[in-house]
């Protein structure tokens, strides 16, 4: 098995995990009362996102590895825990607003309002980068941000709508993930 094929194997396996984890913490939040709201765009994610790893996974299995890049994407991944951590069961890959839980300040939400979404968008980049398929990093950036776009309209309208009457109201944001309170926020990126 090449080294290519076993980066894969590992990212594959991260990556249901990680649905396995958000769907488990979607559960557990619809359960304390959440509701969901952009449902209708979660389909379009995750066909990229899946589109994604099996362009990967037909192009890139034998590739040589750019240990810098692979090295970045390392990096990204640690960042990538660091949010999972930072938000533990509020993190998931739809868009769950949850009245009153409060504004996730700590970790990388210190410093950025979508790390999450950084550490998505770096990825979808690098990885193919690492594999020497350049196509595809350009490709599935620009399928990636036409998404994040749709999304993060939803999840600005989400916290418009809510903004005036509800301020406890909050709202985990995914692409992977964000927990947002009160009035609307600014939702860059």
């Amino acid at each position: 098995m090449s080294l290519a094929s076993i980066i894969l194997a590992l990212v594959t396996l991260q990556r249901l995990g990680e649905l396995a984890l958000a769907r488990h913490n979607t559960k557990k939040l619809l359960a304390r009362g959440a509701i969901e709201v952009g449902a209708d765009h979660y389909p379009l994610l995750v066909s990229v996102h899946a589109a994604w790893l099996i362009a990967l996974w037909l192009w890139g299995r034998d590739q040589d590895v750019n240990l810098v890049a692979l090295s970045v994407f390392a990096v990204l991944q640690g960042l990538r825990l660091w949010v999972l951590a930072t938000l533990g069961s509020r993190w998931t890959t739809r868009i769950i607003m949850l009245p009153g839980a409060p504004l996730v300040t700590s970790g990388l939400y210190r410093y950025f309002s979508h790390p999450n979404y950084a550490v998505v968008v770096a990825e979808i980049a690098v990885l193919p980068l690492a594999l020497h398929l350049p196509l595809l990093a350009l490709i599935f950036t620009a399928l990636n941000a036409a998404v994040l776009t749709i999304r993060i309209r939803a999840e600005t309208r989400a916290l418009s709508a809510v903004g005036g009457s509800t301020p406890s109201v909050s709202v985990s944001r995914t692409g992977r993930s964000i927990v947002k309170q009160g009035t609307p926020v600014s939702s860059g990126t």
